[in-house]
């Protein structure tokens, strides 16, 4: 449990630095003198590297292990963080946000770091709330870094130097966290790889060419592509309305930059409990109806989200559109939650490649959307309605997601044992035991 806490509140953070110049864009748009276009395409490079950062990542964890992966990229990622500030164009300032988006493979890490945790009858919940949790990184900045940037701008400075400085506190955060992580947490229940390898508890990682064979078969596997649209039409959303979202209500409804913020974090603010519900929902789903019971929930919330989205886009009342909003934000968390509540099944061979591609998808997704929004001729508004028509088709790829019939019945065997497990545990009142994920 130490490394479940741990896991959510370094991606809690690393959402925190890799969002955190959302909310004071408005500020930079002026003192950087940026069009609607380059700011989406400053959107566009705070994701798109990522896609590419991610399909790295995985095939690295299951090489060197989650602990030292983590703190590797929490350590490299403060910096660029840190030294945004430095930013004194367009270029340079997209240079920047282009860097910081590799922190985003941190999700990839926190999913394979508890789905190898976690037995059968709860990952699906392990990793819904630390990716949830961990979400809600996205809401909390929108709301601090206004206050943040306040906090500084009362000490006397300019509104140009106010930004720069403001971004300092989460870069100092995440390079602290990084030296933290490695200390605190573990590679697995029964110790860290590099042990386990000596010990010949587990095969040797020889060398590159282990890292691309896992990579290798989760890419040929038609399967891990259709999650990969899937979770673009779901994490690919979140990440497109945490860039857009403050300066949306700043724009549209006439807010200041704070209330704009305030509002724009009620989104990310959901994922205390949404993602967690989808996770939680997927594994009750689950002991009814195996793992395709796991497939057709996730069908059911994304083509919600769907919905919900294309709702969303047309509200102009303000009221009204935050409560759409929400109910909104309810859908693509869950349906968050659901993929991954999916995911550790596909290939145990492979996961860090699974849950790297999967991963990937949710970036690619919101590059994909960012054209929508650099588009002078298009509004925000039509950009949401045709975003919301997307989700709707991708959801059918959840229903291509199948498993053979020795997977389903050794997945149903090993559900039943771990759910015997537990009850055999909580009746005599003994420490839970630890059972393989």
């Amino acid at each position: 449990m130490r490394t479940f806490h741990m896991t959510w509140f370094a991606f809690f953070m690393c959402f925190f630095g890799w969002f955190g110049i959302a909310p004071l864009m408005a500020v930079v748009r002026e003192d950087l003198m940026l069009t609607k276009a380059q700011i989406g395409n400053t959107i566009i490079a705070s994701v798109a590297i990522t896609v590419i950062v991610r399909l790295i990542i995985g095939p690295l964890c299951d090489k060197i292990g989650p602990r030292k992966a983590y703190t590797g990229l929490l350590i490299l990622g403060s910096i660029p963080v840190m030294s945004i500030g430095l930013a004194d164009s367009y270029e340079s300032f997209l240079l920047f946000r282009l860097a910081i988006g590799a922190i985003g493979a941190s999700f990839v890490i926190t999913q394979y770091h508890t789905s190898v945790m976690f037995a059968p009858n709860v990952v699906g919940t392990a990793n819904a709330t630390t990716a949830g949790w961990g979400n809600l990184g996205g809401g909390v900045t929108q709301m601090v870094m206004p206050l943040v940037f306040a906090a500084v701008m009362m000490f006397g400075v300019s509104e140009a130097a106010g930004w720069r400085i403001a971004m300092i506190v989460p870069g100092v955060i995440l390079f602290l966290l990084g030296i933290a992580y490695f200390f605190v947490t573990k590679d697995s229940p029964d110790g860290n790889y590099g042990d386990l390898r000596a010990a010949g508890h587990m095969p040797e990682a020889k060398n590159e060419h282990s890292a691309f064979s896992t990579f290798k078969a989760a890419a040929s596997d038609y399967r891990v592509w259709a999650l990969f649209v899937v979770y673009g039409a779901c994490f690919g959303v979140e990440l497109t309305i945490n860039n857009i979202a403050a300066i949306y209500y700043f724009d549209n409804f006439e807010l200041d930059l704070k209330t704009a913020g305030i509002i724009a974090g009620l989104f990310g603010l959901m994922n205390i409990f949404a993602r967690t519900l989808g996770g939680y929902f997927s594994d009750r789903f689950a002991l009814k109806a195996g793992l395709k019971g796991r497939v057709y929930f996730l069908f059911a919330v994304l083509l919600l989200e769907g919905c919900a989205l294309m709702l969303f886009s047309q509200m102009s009342v303000l009221v009204i559109a935050v409560a759409t909003m929400v109910l909104f934000s309810l859908f693509v968390q869950m349906s968050e939650g659901a993929t991954y509540g999916i995911v550790p099944f596909m290939n145990r061979k492979a996961l860090g490649a699974v849950a790297g591609i999967v991963g990937a998808g949710g970036n690619a997704g919101a590059v994909a959307a960012g054209f929508l929004f650099k588009t002078e001729s298009l509004s925000y508004q039509q950009g949401l309605l045709y975003l919301g028509m997307f989700v709707v088709c991708a959801s059918f790829c959840a229903l291509l997601v199948r498993f053979s019939p020795e997977v389903l019945a050794q997945e149903d065997k090993n559900l039943k044992a771990a759910v015997a497990s537990r009850k055999a545990e909580s009746s005599s009142g003994a420490e839970p035991e630890p059972v393989a994920a």
